[in-house]
């Protein structure tokens, strides 16, 4: 098998150090025009390609990231990806990602083999089981060990790092005021994610809507659903038993099911049950009726959480305070949601 070309032998051939080597193919100013000449010439003929991992021991970087999600079928957690990826992407960083399928152990496990690997930093957005557990001592423990992590989305008061979240209080408020404002008395709440630190917000926006407007909060129209239970045996009764006119869904999940059990009861929509979902993901747009949502700008998310991390990684300061960036949210009107105008 042909020999791997690497900086120790182009160092022999030419009788120097290998950080001459290193440093005439990185074209500095501190190596002679003639030499660096040479060096370059002789590495592109023999195709030389750097070795990340010999690179990083020299350097004591790798320029690779791990990005750690809870669920690759939320379209949220897709969005943000796609918004880290590209910005990674665009400053000469790798990723390596993985998925917790929402549970704490698997995220220990996956952030004790991430960080004895070759990688600068972590972008997480907690587990679901983390959450409920609220043991968060793997992540300290990564931030003590000098591996800096950016939080995004779902996350904790109890670490302290850099965090981008969704403002998912006023997303929640606005919507529910959205459909006060369009006529609707009776205002639902559905969650599949009441376990969860968004979902719990979404669910105080909701209330504190209400009570702005002069609503009081009837703790009979809030359905939380394990993902254990049959949604629909759920929320048949559930509608039958009230006189509910409108649906907030804290998730798309939970969004799509409600529309799918209301059109089959024979009910109209709009006109006899609103509903606003959360995520703007394809599903609420190509059901029918489409479904209004709350979008959380996914993208925008990971490109942000994605940046705050590199800078960080490139900063010389070593003790720089942590920031917190706040994502808005808009409400997207499609055809369950009556007009304002």
């Amino acid at each position: 098998m042909k020999q791997r070309i690497t900086l120790k032998h182009i160092a022999k051939i030419f009788d120097v150090s290998i950080a001459t080597v290193s440093k005439s193919l990185n074209d500095s100013h501190e190596i002679s025009t003639e030499t660096k000449a040479k060096i370059q010439e002789y590495a592109k003929e023999h195709h030389y390609k750097p070795n990340s991992i010999a690179l990083s021991l020299l350097n004591k970087k790798t320029k690779t990231i791990g990005i750690i999600i809870p669920n690759i079928l939320n379209s949220f957690f897709v969005k943000a990806f796609v918004g880290m990826e590209k910005v990674a992407s665009e400053n000469g960083f790798s990723i390596i990602t993985c998925i917790t399928n929402e549970s704490y152990e698997k995220e220990v496990s996956i952030m004790e083999l991430l960080k004895n690997g070759t990688l600068d930093g972590f972008i997480i957005s907690l587990s679901e089981g983390t959450q409920v557990e609220q043991d968060f001592s793997h992540l300290s423990n990564a931030i003590n060990e000098g591996l800096p992590i950016v939080m995004f989305d779902r996350v904790t008061n109890s670490v302290e790092c850099d965090k981008v979240i969704v403002d998912d209080m006023l997303g929640a408020y606005h919507a529910t005021e959205h459909l006060i404002n369009s006529g609707c008395k009776n205002i639902a709440l559905i969650s599949e994610i009441y376990n969860v630190s968004v979902g719990k917000l979404r669910l105080e926006g909701y209330k504190k809507a209400l009570i702005d407007n002069g609503r009081a909060v009837n703790e009979s129209l809030i359905l939380n659903v394990n993902k254990k239970d049959d949604f629909d045996v759920l929320l048949n009764p559930f509608l039958k038993s009230k006189k509910i006119d409108a649906i907030l869904s804290l998730d798309e999940n939970s969004a799509v099911k409600a529309q799918r059990t209301i059109v089959h009861s024979g009910m109209k929509i709009p006109e006899d049950m609103s509903i606003i979902g959360f995520t703007n993901g394809k599903l609420p747009r190509f059901v029918t009726p489409s479904i209004s949502t709350i979008t959380q700008h996914g993208r925008h998310v990971g490109e942000v959480a994605a940046q705050i991390l590199i800078d960080r990684l490139n900063s010389e300061e070593e003790d720089s305070e942590y920031v917190t960036k706040i994502i808005k949210t808009n409400l997207i009107e499609r055809a369950t949601t009556k007009s304002l105008n």
